[in-house]
């Protein structure tokens, strides 16, 4: 088995020396998705719910160019530079990722990559697995 690199033109291309996603057999790991728009690579949005949105987008396309999917994440970790802003991203995970209830951790951060709110990153397993 090797380690395979995922990369997809409908999320923001990686800036630096890493991927967007790697597999290794049936695991899927994802790196952190920000709120970019993929083409004019852009901040979506200025509340917390609305780049929840973008970052779940992005992180959807990135899963689907590895076969995987929301109903396959194992686990996320999702970064917010505001705990008290909790309840608006959860608000949206739960109406993007539905009732497949991945695990999930929350992390308050000082501070993300572009001015971002929220960035969430993932691990899952390719559906044919």
């Amino acid at each position: 088995m090797n380690k395979e690199i995922i990369k997809t033109d409908k999320a923001p291309a990686a800036v630096g020396p890493y991927s967007q996603a790697t597999a290794w057999g049936h695991l899927v790991f994802t790196a952190g998705q920000i709120p970019l728009d993929p083409v004019s690579n852009d901040i979506v949005g200025t509340t917390v719910e609305e780049q929840t949105r973008q970052v779940l987008k992005n992180l959807q396309a990135v899963l689907e160019a590895a076969g995987a999917s929301f109903e396959t994440v194992l686990k996320t970790t999702v970064f917010l530079v505001d705990l008290g802003k909790f309840a608006e991203m959860n608000k949206v995970f739960q109406e993007m990722v539905g009732q497949s209830l991945p695990a999930r951790s929350t992390i308050q951060v000082a501070g993300l990559p572009r001015g971002a709110q929220v960035e969430i990153e993932a691990i899952a397993c390719r559906r044919d697995s």
